[in-house]
């Protein structure tokens, strides 16, 4: 039983002070094919985004060699997704309106292939560079969609912690096979683009498929404010709609700056502060990527026990904790299992900010909010690492984890100046609804 925003039981009990939060039937994930179809599709579109972001890691020493750079110029390929980024947060919400999820399903996968041909082909570096800002329009546009779909479902912890953790899979595999290709097979780092191109290709045939009828005249009303403008405005300017957009942005900058930082610099800082051979410091990024994985899996049937709030303050200063171990103690092994348990506790931080977000907001907000949030967190993971980057080639990159300590506990801090979640309807076993608080 749905309840909307005119039932008795709840109006009143509202202040008229208080936001009005309105949870309509959710949709599950099962309840037909298509969805199942679709919902699969969000999981193979996340797992090349995971691949995607983690290959920057493993492939950044031979980078470095191939094209004879410093820190600073081979931490553009982190920097240039931030036009694509951006680009993706500012269209959006008009992409979903105007061509819906269809729309999405085609430019997102379709930006990714243009990438993954331009470097096969291994260009001048400045193109190299160019063609990170197509991945990053498309991480941007799937991220928003797919998060916001997923994120309105029933079990939405547990389905993003599932989305989520097929990025980590990608994030993991990613690493893996860019490493053994280059140090086992010893073929060119552009060799890994090869299977990419066949990854992507793969999710715009699968996605065009199962998201052909979504168009934005059928979903706009629904989903999203049709009057575009208007809606990024009260989104970005309107409390409390903006405190929370705000806050959710800068959060997910912060922690998809850890999370990119961490997993392409850890490598190099591996093999020049722990002295690690090539294979196992690439296999240290593995660990990482499988921690954020399983993290993301696991933790996600825990989340909704603490209260999302509750849950994600916990996990940042556990995180912190091990980052201090991987700071502080010099010892390879020991490095590489504080890194896989840093990621692990990172990884449901993601899923959990979608969630606090799709139940602060509005329903004709979530798009619009969740997909700004999630391409200025984009944002993040360009701009951080391109910072250690920077920072290391005048210090060295064992400035890498004091900046990710530092960072995390701006995030924690940050995240506590969200407002009290609101009391959500909870079915009982006859089907009744009763209203229990989350966190």
């Amino acid at each position: 039983m749905a309840v909307s925003d005119t039932s008795p039981s709840l109006s009143s009990a509202r202040q008229p002070s208080e936001p009005t939060h309105v949870f309509p039937e959710m949709e599950r994930w099962n309840q037909s094919q298509k969805n199942v179809l679709r919902t699969l599709a969000t999981f193979w579109s996340f797992l090349v985004m995971g691949a995607n972001d983690a290959a920057y890691g493993p492939l950044i020493p031979y980078l470095e060699q191939y094209y004879h750079l410093s820190y600073t110029i081979v931490s553009l390929v982190f920097f240039s997704p931030l036009g694509g980024y951006t680009l993706a947060a500012l269209l959006n919400n008009k992409i979903h309106v105007t061509l819906g999820r269809r729309g999405v399903a085609i430019i997102a996968p379709g930006c990714h292939l243009i990438a993954y041909i331009v470097n096969c082909l291994h260009p001048p570096y400045p193109v190299l560079v160019v063609s990170f800002i197509f991945a990053g329009f498309g991480n941007g546009l799937a991220d928003a969609a797919w998060n916001a779909w997923i994120g309105n479902m029933a079990d939405a912890n547990q389905l993003l912690g599932l989305l989520h953790g097929l990025y980590g899979v990608g994030a993991v595999l990613s690493p893996l096979i860019a490493t053994s290709l280059i140090t086992r097979a010893n073929l060119g780092w552009y060799y890994f683009y090869y299977i990419m191109i066949a990854c992507a290709a793969l999710e715009l045939a699968f996605c065009v498929a199962v998201f052909w009828d979504a168009t934005g005249t059928r979903h706009s009303s629904a989903d999203s404010d049709p009057d575009e403008s208007h809606a990024l405005r009260r989104t970005l300017f309107s409390n409390p709609s903006a405190r929370v957009t705000w806050i959710c942005a800068f959060f997910l900058l912060g922690y998809v700056g850890i999370e990119v930082a961490l997993g392409g610099w850890i490598v190099t800082f591996m093999m020049r502060v722990r002295d690690g051979e090539p294979f196992a410091s690439g296999m240290a990024a593995t660990g990482f990527w499988l921690g954020i994985t399983f993290g993301r899996v696991v933790l996600g049937f825990v989340t909704p026990r603490l209260g999302e709030k509750m849950a994600v303050s916990i996990y940042v200063a556990v995180s912190i904790g091990f980052g201090l171990i991987l700071w502080l103690v010099p010892n390879f092994y020991s490095s590489v299992v504080a890194v896989s348990l840093q990621g692990f506790f990172l990884g449901p931080l993601f899923p959990g900010a979608v969630v606090v977000a799709t139940k602060l907001l509005p329903r004709s907000l979530h798009v619009t909010a969740i997909g700004f949030a999630a391409a200025f967190g984009g944002g993040g993971g360009a701009v951080l690492p391109f910072a250690v980057g920077a920072i290391a080639q005048a210090r060295g990159v064992q400035v890498l984890q004091p900046f990710i300590v530092g960072l995390s506990g701006g995030v924690l801090l940050l995240w506590l100046g969200l407002p009290k979640m609101p009391k959500m309807p909870k079915r009982e076993e006859g089907g009744e609804m009763r209203d229990v608080a989350t966190g």
